[in-house]
C-alpha cells in the first residue's frame, strides 16, 4: 500500500534505513582501532600517521550518520503525508458508495470511528515497524560479531535480558487494543457532545435552553470513565515495565564484570573492551528496538485490522456497470406492492404501497411524519431496496438499470439542504458536476429558482463563496439555501423531478412562484411533490 503511493520514495527509505544500520557498526570499529593506537602511542611515546586516518573516518562516519537521519526525517515527513492522502481516499469512496442502509446501524458508525483512527499513522507505522526491524537486525548482526569475537556468552546474556521486555510489549499491544475496540462506542458519544457544544447548527438552541453545561457535564463523565480504564491498564503495565528495567540493568552489570575480568587478565585490550562495552550496550538498544518494532508491527495489525474491516464491506444494492439503459423518454414511474422497513426498525414504513407518476403531472403526495413520503425518494434513487415489491420506469424493472445511470436521470430536492461552503456558481453547478459550466444555463437557472436578484447583490456575485466557515464567505437564510438547491435542480433538467417538502422555508410570494415554475415544467417531466397534509 505504501510502495503504491510512491515507489521511488519507498526505495529511497530502505536505502537510508540499511546506510544508517550500517554505519554505527562501522563507527565502533573504527572506535576500537582509534583506542588501541592511541593506546600504543602513548606506550611507545611515537606519534603514528594512521591516528588522524583513523579520526577522519570516525568523523566521516559521523557526518554520514547525522545526513542519513536528516534525509530519512524528510522521507519520513513526505511518505506520512502521501499516505494519509492515499488510505483518506480508500475511507472516502468506500463510505461515498456504500448502501444507506449502513448509516443506519450504529455498528457500522463504530467500524467507521476505528477505522478513521487509523487514517493518519498507523499505515505509516507498519512500514516504520518493517524498516526499523530491519535496520536493527543489520545493526544487531554487526553488533554480535563484534561481541562474538570476545565471548559467546555476552551474546546469550544480552538475548535472556530482552526476552521479558518482548512479554511484555505483546501483553500491552493486545491490552491497548482491547480497550480502544471496547471503547468506541464512548468515544463517539464523547465527540458527539463535543460536536454539540462547538459546532454552529446546534449553538443557538443549546443557549436558548440553557443546555451548555448539561453536555460538558456528560462529555467530562464519559471522558472520565475512558481515562479511568486507561490508568488502570497503564499502571499495571508499566509495574511490569520496572521489572524489565531491573532485568536490563543486571544484565549489563553481569557483562561489564566479564568484561572487565578479561581486560584485566589480558584476554582483551582497552581498545576492544571499549568496543565490545559499546556493542553489548548498544546492541541491548538494538534488540529492543528490534522488540518495539515486532510488538509494534503486531499492535499496527490488530488496529489495521479495522481499516480492512471496514474497507472490506460490501453493499447489497450493485450493478455489473451495464444494465439496461434509462428510457430516452421517462413517461412513467410505477410503484408495485412496495414494502418496507429501515434496519433494525420493528415495523414498516411502507406496506404494500402502490403508485404512478405520469409525464406531464405533477403526482403530490400527503402525508403526516413517518408516513413514509421521503422514503418512497429514496427508494427510487436506489439509496434502499424494497423489502418485497419493485419499481419501474416506462415498465422496466429499475433494478435493471445501471444505478449511475437512474441517478443521472433523475433530480431531487431534499427537505435538509445541504449548504456547501462553496462559491454560488459551483453550488449551483453541482447538478451537473461532470460537466463544463454553462454561464448562461446557470443564469437562467437562478432566475427560474427566484434567486437571481439575491445572488446579484452579493459581493461577487456567482463567484461569491457562501456560508461563514472560510474567510469572506456570505452567509444565506434558509429560504435563500433553499432556492439555490432549487437553481441546482433546475440546472441539471433530469427527466424524474423528486421535491421533498421544496417550500419549507419559502414565503408566500416565493412559494407562489414556486408553484407557478412547477406548471412550466411538467409538460417535459415527470414531476413528484412530497408535502405534509393541510
Amino acid at each position: 500500500m505504501v510502495r503504491r503511493c510512491d515507489n521511488p520514495l519507498f526505495w529511497r527509505r530502505v536505502f537510508y534505513v540499511a546506510l544508517q544500520s550500517l554505519l554505527p557498526v562501522a563507527g565502533l570499529y573504527i572506535l576500537k582501532l582509534l583506542v588501541d593506537e592511541v593506546t600504543n602511542n602513548v606506550s611507545s611515546g611515537v606519534f603514528s600517521g594512521m591516528l588522524p586516518v583513523l579520526a577522519g573516518l570516525f568523523a566521516v562516519i559521523y557526518l554520514l550518520q547525522r545526513l542519513t537521519g536528516t534525509l530519512l526525517g524528510i522521507n519520513s515527513d513526505v511518505m506520512s503525508q502521501k499516505i494519509i492522502d492515499y488510505v483518506s481516499e480508500l475511507v472516502q469512496r468506500q463510505a461515498s458508495t456504500l448502501d444507506m442502509s449502513f448509516y443506519d446501524s450504529p455498528s457500522y458508525h463504530d467500524t467507521l470511528h476505528r477505522a478513521q483512527q487509523e487514517i493518519s499513522s498507523r499505515p505509516i507505522q507498519v512500514v516504520g515497524n518493517f524498516m526499523s526491524l530491519a535496520g536493527s537486525l543489520i545493526s544487531l548482526t554487526g553488533a554480535a560479531v563484534l561481541i562474538a569475537g570476545s565471548s559467546w556468552l555476552l551474546i546469550f546474556v544480552m538475548l535472556a535480558a530482552a526476552l521479558p521486555t518482548a512479554f511484555v510489549r505483546f501483553a500491552k499491544a493486545r491490552n491497548i487494543y482491547s480497550f480502544r475496540r471496547e471503547s468506541t462506542p464512548t468515544v463517539r458519544l464523547t465527540n458527539y457532545y463535543s460536536a454539540l457544544l462547538t459546532q454552529k447548527t446546534p449553538a443557538a438552541e443549546l443557549r436558548a435552553l440553557g443546555l451548555a453545561p448539561f453536555f460538558r457535564h456528560r462529555f467530562v463523565e464519559s471522558r472520565h470513565k475512558i481515562v479511568v480504564k486507561l490508568i488502570k491498564i497503564s499502571r499495571k503495565l508499566g509495574r511490569y515495565d520496572a521489572l524489565c528495567s531491573i532485568v536490563e540493568t543486571l544484565a549489563l552489570l553481569v557483562a561489564l564484570v566479564m568484561m572487565l575480568n578479561s581486560t584485566y587478565n589480558g584476554a582483551m585490550t582497552i581498545g576492544s573492551f571499549v568496543m565490545v562495552f559499546e556493542a553489548f550496550r548498544r546492541g541491548m538498544g538494538y534488540l529492543q528496538t528490534a522488540v518495539g518494532a515486532v510488538s509494534g508491527l503486531y499492535d499496527n495489525r490488530l488496529f489495521l485490522g479495522n481499516l480492512f474491516e471496514f474497507l472490506s464491506l460490501q453493499s447489497a444494492i450493485t450493478d455489473d456497470g451495464d444494465g439496461e439503459p434509462f428510457p430516452e423518454c421517462a413517461e412513467t414511474i410505477e410503484f408495485h406492492d412496495i414494502t418496507f422497513r429501515y434496519p433494525d426498525m420493528n415495523r414498516d414504513v411502507l406496506s404494500h404501497f402502490n403508485l404512478t407518476a405520469r409525464r406531464g403531472e405533477i403526482t403530490r403526495i400527503e402525508g403526516e411524519n413517518g408516513f413514509g413520503k421521503t422514503t418512497l425518494l429514496k427508494l427510487l434513487l436506489r439509496l434502499y431496496e424494497p423489502e418485497n415489491g419493485y419499481i419501474t420506469v416506462n415498465g422496466t424493472d429499475l433494478r435493471r438499470i445501471n444505478i449511475g445511470k437512474v441517478r443521472s436521470n433523475l433530480g431531487v430536492m431534499f427537505q435538509e439542504t445541504i449548504r456547501y461552503n462553496c462559491t454560488v456558481a459551483e453550488n449551483i453547478a453541482f447538478g451537473r458536476v461532470n460537466s463544463p459550466i454553462d454561464r448562461q444555463l446557470m443564469i437562467r437557472a437562478a432566475r427560474m429558482a427566484g434567486v437571481d436578484k439575491i445572488i446579484e447583490k452579493l459581493p461577487n456575485g456567482y463567484d461569491t463563496l457562501l456560508g461563514r466557515m472560510f474567510d469572506d464567505g456570505a452567509e444565506l437564510s434558509m429560504g435563500q439555501w433553499q432556492r439555490i438547491a432549487l437553481a441546482r435542480l433546475i440546472y441539471k433538467d433530469p427527466q424524474v423531478m423528486l421535491f421533498d417538502e421544496p417550500t419549507a422555508w419559502l414565503d408566500a410570494k416565493a412559494r407562489e412562484n414556486f408553484y407557478e415554475m412547477l406548471e412550466t415544467l411538467k409538460e417535459n417531466k415527470i414531476i413528484i411533490l412530497i408535502s405534509h397534509s393541510q
